[in-house]
């Protein structure tokens, strides 16, 4: 008989909105308001809106897609009932890689940080050091499964947001009107086209800021009512971080004016300008909890994702899908602490672009998902509905799509090289499947004979 007790408590709303929280609001919320001032000045927060806005369109699909499956998986669980077993294998791989990507990024980005003031982590060898520690850190946190995940996540998430609230409620005191000009660069006012590249260069960094959405499906299955939470959390994470940035952004560029492009800590040296050295000291705080936050939800999100590839569908072999008594996937957690570790040894703008790369990759057949399920009536939503019937999925895709003129040829041909090596891959993983499948079919066959 099962002991009740020893079956883990699955995330509550509560724990569900930290979880996003905390994939959100990382290392780009506080490092690059800088590269966003130098491009676009004041009107800054108006292409913010405009991503966040495009965005959303974004997380509403992903919305309605949850609130039709309770399994875990997200964007690759998506595309493999609407588009088969293929497109789901391939877009399983490219979401697991921007788990990794999102992992290292924020690893780097931590010590990054660290470095400004502790100059021992500029010696390569304690900096390779110091990201074997946080990689084997968040590894073994997760062997222990969702109990030590709920405190953990709880705790960054409540500081990360307290910590942007003093930022916002203090530094207002401190604003200079003086300050919010020019509203825009008068390099982007010369035409046209100088005017989409500096919104392009800016949109893409900001469009950084909301990635981690995509992450809070990826775990459903450890979840709560998923198909009503999910949704529900989805649009709460959304509306609360595009409400932060817009109000952080005002705030750093009244705290510091054209100053703040040049900032290397942008939001800790913009509150230094104002309330002086101890402003500085909490915001680097502040910044340590938040990227560690980030980086310990991408570490709980990535290997549940791939080892629902293994145990969903068998898109990959189901040893891959293995769980401990705490119900943490520890071969998933091997795999993606290996990869990420390898990862995180490359710069952090690198692994950004990367990131919001798997971001496209995974938005645009989820996005038609949505169109496909609401033309065939296929897997109907639970307490969740997207108005409008294909207006917003289809305001998702093109804004989706216009992010390809801001990658760079070298971003393109890394997206062509993972999907290349995935789809050899898939080739190999699913002759393996139909040969094993034969081989059980023909032991059973013997079996009834004898």
């Amino acid at each position: 008989m099962t002991n009740k007790s020893s079956v883990p408590k699955k995330l509550s709303f509560i724990s569900i909105y930290f979880l996003g929280i905390n994939a959100v609001i990382g290392s780009g919320t506080f490092l690059l308001p800088s590269v966003i001032y130098r491009y676009m000045n004041l009107t800054a927060i108006l292409v913010l809106l405009c991503t966040a806005v495009t965005v959303s369109m974004i997380a509403l699909c992903y919305a309605d897609l949850s609130s039709r499956f309770t399994q875990s998986g997200a964007a690759w669980l998506y595309s493999y009932n609407a588009f088969g077993r293929f497109s789901g294998y391939e877009l399983g791989i490219f979401t697991w890689f921007l788990g990794c990507t999102t992992l290292s990024a924020e690893v780097v980005a931590l010590l990054t940080i660290l470095k400004s003031f502790l100059p021992i982590f500029k010696n390569n060898a304690v900096y390779i050091s110091g990201i074997i520690f946080l990689i084997l850190l968040f590894s073994i946190i997760n062997f222990f499964g969702r109990s030590w995940v709920k405190i953990v996540n709880n705790i960054s998430a409540a500081a990360k947001i307290i910590t942007l609230l003093v930022f916002i409620i203090v530094g207002a005191f401190f604003i200079k009107k003086a300050h919010f000009t020019p509203v825009i660069p008068h390099a982007a006012l010369t035409g046209v086209g100088p005017f989409f590249k500096h919104f392009g260069a800016a949109f893409t960094p900001i469009f950084y800021l909301f990635t981690g959405f995509s992450f809070i499906p990826i775990a459903a299955k450890q979840m709560n009512n998923p198909e009503k939470n999910i949704p529900r959390v989805l649009i709460a994470v959304m509306t609360s971080v595009t409400i932060l940035d817009c109000l952080m952004l005002l705030v750093a560029i009244g705290l510091s004016g054209q100053k703040l492009g040049g900032y290397s800590n942008p939001l800790a040296s913009a509150l230094k300008t104002g309330v002086g050295q101890w402003g500085f000291a909490f915001m680097i705080v502040g910044m340590l909890i938040s990227i560690f936050g980030v980086a310990f939800s991408a570490s709980f999100n990535t290997p549940s994702l791939i080892a629902s590839l293994a145990t969903e569908h068998g898109m990959l072999p189901k040893w891959i899908g293995k769980k401990n008594k705490h119900d943490a996937p520890w071969v998933g957690i091997i795999f993606t602490a290996v990869l990420s570790g390898a990862l995180a040894t490359q710069s952090y703008l690198f692994l950004v672009s990367c990131t919001v790369l798997a971001s496209f990759v995974q938005y645009v057949p989820s996005i038609l998902a949505v169109i496909k399920f609401k033309h065939s009536n296929e897997y109907p939503t639970h307490d969740f509905s997207l108005p409008g019937k294909y207006t917003i999925p289809i305001i998702a895709l093109i804004s989706s799509c216009y992010m390809v003129t801001n990658f760079t040829p070298k971003t393109l041909l890394l997206g062509a090289v993972v999907a290349v090596i995935a789809a050899a891959c898939y080739f190999f993983i699913d002759k393996d499947e139909k040969l094993e499948k034969e081989h059980e079919d023909f032991l059973a066959k013997l079996r009834r004979k004898n």
